[in-house]
């Protein structure tokens, strides 16, 4: 984008003049950028509800063939960075349920935010860590986590019932306790969502989160009466409109419950997307920034 140099002057005079509120400005955002231009220059074909709604061009085309190497096995090396490697780990933490397998990514405390992936069915902890499937997705992720002193965990969740979401609430008491109570977000894809929902209810719980992001989530019909609505926790999904496992009308209809309610959501819906799109194109930059604040 062209500046004149009036902008800059007055962008200069404005640094002089209000030091304070130019630090501020600068500060607003948690996360600095990664790859934004391959990442987060996403076409807007519809957006609703002040920008909370949005619905984005896809294009199978253009974001798997033009994007992979191997379409959908392997992304071309210009979208990753690998060495987020030297700072990634595989752990068992002894929670208070027993112990967990999981990945780190960052700092194993002092962290300035974590995020939590949770896997869907047939997943581990190793799909969260994939650097060159997904579109590098993921390992955006964890360059983003990294280099703005975050942490990112891609725990091996064992089951989506009770004991699964005991389980992550214990890994949530973690984070908390190793940042200093510092933000932290859940981020649950596919049947992983059913971890989030199991949590939704439980108060204490969602006292140490910042917000959720569901990728391609199922709906909840009791969502809208959670102790997470209740909180006002921010959600933001993310959903394919061809979806043939999850509706997105269904997810739809339960974020516009949640709004009229004066929740905190925001959807953004991936037009012609399957159920594994938001996995590959979710703008994790932009979810954490807007829950983070």
């Amino acid at each position: 984008m062209q500046m004149s140099t009036a902008h800059f002057r007055t962008a200069a005079i404005s640094c002089v003049l209000f030091p304070f509120l130019f630090l501020a400005s600068v500060r607003a955002e948690t996360v600095g950028p990664f790859k934004d231009e391959l990442f987060s220059a996403q076409t807007v074909i519809e957006s609703l509800d002040g920008g909370d709604f949005t619905r984005v061009d896809y294009d199978e085309l253009r974001d798997i063939n033009g994007r992979d190497s191997i379409p959908e096995r392997r992304v071309k090396d210009r979208y990753v960075s690998l060495k987020v490697r030297r700072v990634q780990e595989n752990q068992t933490l002894q929670l208070s349920t027993g112990p967990m397998e999981l990945g780190r990514v960052g700092r194993d405390q002092g962290q300035a935010f974590t995020v939590i992936f949770i896997h869907g069915r047939g997943g581990d902890r190793r799909l969260g860590l994939n650097d060159i499937s997904f579109g590098g997705n993921f390992n955006r992720l964890k360059n983003l986590a990294a280099e703005n002193g975050g942490t990112y965990y891609a725990p091996s969740v064992r089951s989506f019932d009770d004991k699964g979401v005991a389980e992550v609430a214990a890994l949530i008491a973690h984070a908390a306790t190793q940042s200093g109570g510092k933000p932290v977000v859940l981020a649950c894809a596919s049947m992983g969502s059913f971890i989030c929902w199991g949590l939704s209810r439980d108060a204490a719980t969602i006292a140490k989160l910042s917000g959720m992001a569901i990728l391609g989530g199922a709906p909840d019909p009791a969502l809208p009466k959670s102790a997470a609505a209740k909180a006002k926790l921010p959600i933001w999904f993310t959903h394919g409109s061809r979806d043939s496992v999850y509706a997105a009308e269904d997810q739809i209809f339960i974020y516009r419950k949640l709004r009229a309610a004066g929740q905190p959501v925001r959807f953004t819906l991936f037009e012609t997307g399957s159920h594994g799109t938001p996995v590959r194109m979710t703008d994790w930059r932009a979810v954490l920034n807007w829950i983070i604040r």
